[in-house]
């Protein structure tokens, strides 16, 4: 089986959709599916990423190259994100026909929130079938298989965006983790039967543009910790702010390390006691840990998620990035004696994600594939 991936990363999109989809990728290949990636060098892409785990990466022309390298108008119909492709959905879609050649894929799959039925259309004599990475459920589509792994969410809401033959997969238990996350959950819930909070996790993901990091970095300097906590900060290496990060942590009254590109975050996860985090893909794998986690929505499109998870008891949503970091180290000292509400938060997050949604999603890929 031949599967091609259309996806990006960049400073505006982030790395969240590369990561899942290379989650995904790893899980066809392990059953000997040949998967290639086509994304457009953005910067802060992740294609060096991609290639460092063995898959081929087919580059489309970077807007960079054109004389305008500003994204052309939107037309009444595109979609909210239409400025996350950088070109003309028109471009893309004969680019990625360019890219694909010859080779047909039995499966592509797009994760790209710029991208609509319109283009998913313009690949359907490309491909044998489509499929769909979506979170937002803002746009039509016109694939066979569509995967949507947010809380709240239910098949209904697909009913008029999609065909009536696709298939679609709803929900955290199929959000695309990697198998290091199911391998350490036993080990990090038991670490939750007596919580107490030594050790505090931030994370808001691989860019994090709004300096999430450094302001709930500084709410925690100012906000009076005891003596005896450790805080790890989680970034990029490419991550805009990384360098004022770095300088607030080497100046902070704890013992404050920062890790970039990590390949061991389930491990990291696991050995934390509390996490300060934003409402995006991470979501599901601190879920999947039991990691009891303060919420921050560092996008629109992260506001949904954290106020469902704080209203299930799976998480504390703190507010957008004008006012969550600074209620994020509030909630912190809160929970620092409330041993009571540590076990909840982390057996209410834990029963959304077992970890396994990957091997799900590559279950029913093979399968629609016969």
């Amino acid at each position: 089986m031949i599967v091609a991936f259309r996806v990006d990363a960049s400073v505006e999109i982030g790395t969240g959709h590369v990561m899942r989809c290379l989650t995904l990728a790893r899980a066809l290949a392990e059953g000997g599916a040949s998967c290639q990636f086509l994304c457009r060098p953005h910067a802060g892409n992740l294609i060096a990423r991609i290639q460092e785990a063995g898959f081929a990466v087919a580059p489309l022309a970077s807007d960079r190259d054109s004389d305008d390298p500003q994204p052309v108008a939107p037309d009444p119909d595109a979609p909210p994100h239409w400025c996350w492709l950088g070109v003309d959905w028109r471009a893309d879609a004969q680019q990625t026909i360019a890219a694909l050649g010859n080779a047909r894929p039995d499966w592509l799959i797009v994760d790209h929130y710029a991208l609509d039925a319109r283009w998913e259309r313009e690949l359907r004599n490309s491909c044998r079938r489509l499929m769909v990475i979506d979170d937002l459920a803002d746009r039509s589509h016109d694939c066979d298989l569509l995967l949507d792994q947010n809380i709240g969410r239910q098949v209904g809401d697909y009913e008029d965006l999609a065909p009536s033959f696709c298939r679609t997969l709803i929900g955290p238990r199929y959000a695309l983790l990697r198998p290091e996350f199911a391998e350490m959950r036993e080990f990090s819930l038991q670490r939750r039967v007596a919580p107490e909070v030594k050790t505090i996790l931030i994370t808001m993901g691989g860019v994090d543009r709004a300096n999430a990091t450094g302001q709930v970095l500084q709410a925690l300097n100012d906000c009076g910790l005891p003596p005896d906590i450790a805080i790890t900060v989680v970034m990029g290496a490419g991550a805009p702010w990384i360098h004022k990060v770095r300088a607030l942590a080497a100046n902070s009254p704890w013992r404050t390390t920062v890790l970039t590109d990590v390949r061991d975050m389930a491990r990291v996860m696991a050995d934390s006691d509390l996490a300060i985090g934003a409402a995006g893909a991470t979501s599901w794998e601190r879920c999947c840990l039991g990691v009891p986690t303060i919420l921050l929505a560092i996008a629109d499109n992260q506001r949904q998620v954290a106020v469902q998870l704080d209203e299930i008891g799976a998480a504390v949503y703190s507010g957008d990035t004008a006012s969550g970091p600074k209620n994020a180290a509030q909630i912190t000292l809160s929970l620092l004696p409330s041993t009571v509400k540590l076990t909840l938060l982390a057996q209410a997050s834990a029963m959304l994600c077992d970890g396994k949604g990957a091997l799900s999603t590559a279950a029913m890929i093979w399968s629609k594939s016969n």
